[in-house]
């Protein structure tokens, strides 16, 4: 028996029948992802249904010396799906059994969530008890999960779009198999009054050690809700040029600054919007070898009702009529543009990419993102999700850019800028035909020169997708990877959880 079987046969015995999952069907679904470098056969599945089935996981891969790799639940689609860094590797399905929502103070406004619990479990708990409560989402798919998405750094679009930055709280399993609990949940006592309510309590923060990181595995976490407001209103400003992202970031940046709108701004270029409505019209004419014609575009944004670019954002009070003032004051701003054309919530509401946003806006779960797999055949899908300052002229050229990669491989810039005050995250989506093996080198080489060429203008990715982990972490400077991997010889010194994940070895 080899140590490999030894193990699951072990973990088998600790958790119980059923925790153990090799049939040839698991390991490839486990493998998948649409990334350009293809899959990832993990050695095996295991299901925890509690920490200390967890704790009983990690102890064994450290007796066994088996690398693990923890999933919560959703799919992460265009990072990774559930595929480990590397081949051989351990999944440890989170969600499968830890799916439990633990607790929502309604008084004090958060909830406690297990790793299975998805974006819609929650809003689905909150609108049965009443819907006073709000979480932010993401405007990808409702069964994402809520801590790992915090964890890899997510966010939203309402004043909580912070998904870590709104968490508090957290029960972690460390490479050693013992139990760490973060903020006030480090007392050591039965009752803990403020573990979920404050972030900054005695000594270190070590939260943010288990962010993009393979230093332990989160088990429970705690999460801030907004109390809803009885009113959302959206409001949406389309401009007609691509260069007209230059006026649309100075105009968002005031509004920001001063948190006059509350919301994140949505700056989505035309094909982020308009290819989640369909195939691309001139993909098959020219298979798959050219982007889309500026031609193609404008005809797409007629028959949609969007622009070059479309800024979105929203405002929150007691009631519609009471939000009405505010409306007006933006409306006036976007309009010194002379070129921005005003769309109303009520007929964003009618324009199903803009409905997306009006969701997100609301805390509601929605699908319409999950068109933009379809823009091109084939299944591959990459994030590329740099950032730029909120300054105009540096956005601009950042898009003219990244725009020119896109089309000299072949491929459509697809972006949406997500904006506040003082930084912009640029969520890129590379689609491509994942079957064609040119599409695949065309895309995973739009990703690389990308990355060197911001990186080569002081600019970062804020996530990074599986097959370039090791790639970004190379371009860190030296002090940054040792720290890394200290932390990890310190909390995790047989090295089982994740090696490889972020480029931690």
């Amino acid at each position: 028996m080899s140590t490999m079987d030894t193990f699951f046969a072990a973990t088998e015995k600790a958790l119980g029948s059923g925790s153990v999952n090799r049939s040839e069907e698991t390991i490839r679904r486990y493998g998948e992802n649409t990334m350009a470098g293809g899959d990832k056969r993990p050695a095996g599945v295991v299901y925890p249904s509690s920490t200390a089935q967890v704790q009983a996981v990690v102890r064994l891969a450290n007796q066994y010396k088996t690398p693990l790799y923890p999933v919560s639940t959703g799919q992460n689609i265009g990072l990774g799906s559930r595929s480990a860094p590397r081949e051989g590797q351990v999944v440890v399905d989170l969600g499968f059994k830890m799916n439990r929502i633990l607790e929502i103070d309604e008084k004090l406004a958060f909830a406690v969530v297990e790793p299975g619990v998805s974006y819609q479990n929650l809003y689905d708990e909150l609108v049965r008890r009443g819907n006073k409560l709000m979480l932010d989402v993401t405007s990808g798919p409702p069964q994402g999960g809520m801590i790992g998405n915090a964890l890899d750094k997510g966010a939203g679009y309402t004043p909580y779009f912070d998904h870590f930055g709104f968490s508090c709280g957290m029960e972690i399993v460390l490479g050693n198999g013992e139990v760490l609990r973060t903020g006030d949940g480090a007392l050591d006592a039965r009752e803990l009054a403020n573990w979920h309510t404050s972030k900054y309590s005695f000594g270190p923060i070590l939260d943010g050690l288990f962010t993009q990181s393979n230093y332990g595995i989160v088990t429970r976490m705690g999460f801030w809700l907004l109390p809803r407001p009885p009113a959302t209103r959206s409001f949406h400003f389309a401009f007609p040029e691509d260069d007209d992202l230059e006026e649309a970031v100075e105009l968002c940046r005031p509004l920001k600054m001063s948190n006059f709108v509350p919301s994140l701004f949505r700056v989505s270029n035309d094909l982020y919007l308009c290819g989640s409505e369909g195939e691309s019209p001139e993909y098959r004419a020219s298979g798959g070898k050219r982007a889309i014609s500026d031609e193609g575009r404008r005809a797409l944004r007629q028959k949609v009702g969007v622009g070059a670019w479309t800024v979105s954002g929203a405002f929150y009070g007691p009631s519609a009529a009471a939000i009405e003032p505010q409306l007006q004051r933006v409306r006036d701003h976007f309009g010194r543009s002379g070129k921005a054309r005003y769309i109303a919530h009520d007929e964003a509401a009618h324009i199903p990419p803009l409905q997306v946003a009006i969701n997100a806006f609301s805390g509601i779960p929605s699908l319409g993102e999950l068109g933009l797999l379809k823009w091109r055949p084939g299944g591959g899908n990459i994030w590329f999700l740099p950032g730029t300052p909120m300054d105009g002229k540096v956005a601009n050229e950042f898009q003219r850019i990244c725009r020119n990669i896109y089309e000299q491989h072949g491929l459509d810039y697809t972006v949406m800028n997500v904006c506040g005050p003082r930084f912009a995250r640029g969520l890129h989506v590379i689609t491509f035909n994942r079957e064609d093996e040119d599409e695949r080198r065309r895309a995973d080489a739009c990703y690389r020169e990308m990355s060197k060429t911001v990186a080569a203008r002081g600019v970062f990715v804020g996530r990074a997708p599986l097959d370039y982990h090791d790639f970004h972490m190379a371009q860190t400077m030296p002090a940054f990877r040792d720290a890394c991997v200290a932390i990890k010889r310190a909390l995790d010194p047989n090295g089982v959880i994740a090696p490889g994940r972020y480029g931690i070895g």
